[in-house]
């Protein structure tokens, strides 16, 4: 029997896929988000302001960040996702939004839609997976495990 990797906290009988920071204002939005990335198999922490996930990104690590593009402030989600591109453990990031928020604007971070489901389980799996290849890439170019 394999041992759990220090980073993986066991919750109940399943094994945490990785660990997410959500970071929304909307307490029915942060709680379903929270509920169905849980329930896919994520450890999730969440944030209810950008200083509240600023404090999070510095004492944890975490695989992917999640954030409401519009918090206190209409920059407020992109600037904590900012902020955790800068961390040095690299977590993904991406923008949640929901139908009413669509029409935010480009931006150079990938949008999660909430409203489909499947589709934002995929997509979670998808940045979480794409993190972890480049970190692996990036222990093999350093010649480091």
């Amino acid at each position: 029997m394999s041992a759990v990797p220090l980073n993986r906290r066991v919750s109940g009988t399943a094994l945490d896929l990785a660990r997410v920071l959500l970071v929304n204002s909307d307490v029915a939005s942060r709680l379903t988000l929270q509920t169905l990335l849980r329930a896919g198999g994520y450890a999730v922490d969440i944030a209810a302001s950008a200083a509240e996930a600023i404090g999070k990104l510095d004492a944890g690590e975490y695989e992917l960040v999640l954030s409401d593009p519009r918090m206190e402030s209409p920059e407020a989600g992109r600037n904590v996702l900012v902020y955790a591109k800068g961390k040095e453990y690299r977590p993904a990031t991406a923008l949640v939004t929901s139908w009413r928020d669509s029409k935010a604007g480009p931006s150079n971070h990938v949008m999660v839609e909430t409203e489909d489901v499947p589709n934002l389980l995929t997509k979670v799996a998808e940045l979480v997976g794409a993190r972890a290849a480049r970190r692996v890439e990036r222990s093999l170019r350093l010649g480091t495990n």
